[in-house]
């Protein structure tokens, strides 16, 4: 296993544009990653999208935001589009991500996958390589009742403190979802810590990348 760092162009500030179709999901798939980037590149740049949610879910979203990037030069999108009818707004999805390519050229991206068993995240998931060519593009995992979890080919480690501390901001930053029986640090610190057992850490994020250029 080969480890590959992640190093912007140049002298420029690292790039990251963090994509989700509800608030919560890029902090519980990418949470880890984000704090991690954030605690080793000063300076970076974070784009955070997020495709849905009621104005009480969005305020949760925008201080997650905060939360895990801190220090991070951040910009906010929120949109309202229909929760859980992503498919049916196809072309609006798509406007939002051209919007965002127009005035953003990201780095890395951190998505949704297309195989996503959830309609939303997999609408998302296949439509950012349309407006997006150039980028590293990670799609991420979210644990779920549909039990679609697969095989990974990219891992990044996270310490043991980041993993405590993204539990942590996720119950403060999301009370909304705290009756949910799936919801809690044994569901996000098992997951992370099979991942890590994957790659020979104590617990690691997984994505998968379709496409990437060794230079």
């Amino acid at each position: 296993m080969i480890s590959l760092p992640i190093r912007p162009p140049g002298s420029a500030p690292l790039s990251v544009l963090a994509l989700g179709a509800h608030p919560d999901d890029i902090e519980i798939a990418a949470g880890g990653t984000l704090l991690t980037l954030a605690e080793r590149h000063p300076g970076l740049l974070v784009r955070y999208v997020v495709l849905t949610g009621v104005p009480a879910r969005q305020a949760e979203a925008r201080a997650a935001a905060r939360a895990f990037s801190p220090g991070a030069d951040l910009t906010i999108d929120l949109h309202d589009l229909p929760d859980g009818r992503l498919p049916a707004v196809y072309g609006q999805v798509k406007e939002v991500l051209e919007d965002v390519a127009r005035s953003f050229t990201p780095d890395v991206i951190l998505a949704p996958s297309p195989a996503d068993a959830h309609q939303d995240h997999r609408t998302l998931g296949s439509l950012i390589s349309t407006a997006f060519r150039n980028q590293v593009l990670l799609s991420y995992e979210i644990p779920k009742w549909d039990g679609d979890l697969g095989r990974p080919n990219v891992y990044f480690p996270i310490s043991d403190d980041v993993a405590r501390r993204k539990c942590e901001l996720l119950d403060k930053c999301y009370p909304s979802q705290h009756g949910r029986d799936w919801w809690g640090e044994e569901t996000f610190l098992a997951l992370a810590r099979l991942r890590g057992m994957e790659c020979r850490s104590r617990y690691a994020e997984a994505f998968d990348c379709t496409k990437m250029v060794i230079s």
